[in-house]
């Protein structure tokens, strides 16, 4: 998919993706990633990729967790701070913009050009956005990237399923199948729920919501 989709996107503040108070499975799960062994760090550090502004940011932030965020478009990380109410330090570098503030850090765009010590030292990844934002060709890529820079790090991994053939994406469909496919190889994978969507996705289609923790293997 173009960067310019999303560039338009934002800047026509067509996001619809967008969830204006947080995702409630999120804080149903997130202890898997807050008290999990496996992510042996005493101060947790989540990435989120494909961040766009969304609140569970703040709601990570506030379990005192550093956050780690990389979005495409620059507008919404402005927003994503100004709905902080933090003002950002911004610096440049040869791989474009970070902003930073208070323990959190966003790298503006390609996701595809981070590496992991621009990340830093992650104890985990918080995945709501970015696969269901991919279309299927980019998904291999992202996984294998994904777990390059985050040195196979825990996920934990929020999608849809639905009729693909009922609606256009994005977001699309990444079920359980996909899930495995991308990611059995490295980590093992479990389906902590499937439930109703209620309402539908965008009000359009009838949808699962799924998730899934993943352990490094």
């Amino acid at each position: 998919m173009e960067h310019s989709f999303w560039h338009s996107k934002w800047q026509k503040n067509e996001i619809g993706f967008h969830e204006t108070e947080g995702n409630a499975l999120l804080v149903k799960y997130a202890s898997f990633l807050l008290d999990d062994e496996s992510a042996n760090s005493a101060l947790k550090r989540i990435f989120v990729p494909l961040c766009g502004k969304t609140r569970d940011i703040g709601w990570l932030l506030s379990q005192g967790c550093e956050v780690v965020g990389a979005e495409l478009s620059e507008v919404a990380i402005i927003q994503l701070f100004e709905e902080l109410g933090a003002e950002p330090n911004v610096t440049t570098t040869a791989k474009g913009k970070a902003y930073t503030k208070d323990g959190l850090t966003v790298f503006v765009g390609d996701i595809f050009k981070l590496t992991s010590s621009d990340l830093g030292n992650v104890s985990g990844v918080y995945d709501r956005a970015a696969l269901v934002a991919l279309p299927s060709p980019l998904r291999e890529q992202y996984a294998a990237h994904l777990i390059a820079i985050t040195q196979c790090a825990p996920q934990l991994i929020i999608s849809f399923e639905y009729d693909q053939n009922e609606m256009a994406g994005p977001p699309f469909s990444v079920n359980e199948k996909t899930v495995d496919l991308l990611y059995s190889g490295d980590y093992h994978i479990k389906r902590l729920e499937r439930s109703m969507l209620k309402g539908g996705l965008k009000g359009k289609v009838d949808a699962d919501n799924l998730v899934f923790a993943l352990t490094a293997k």
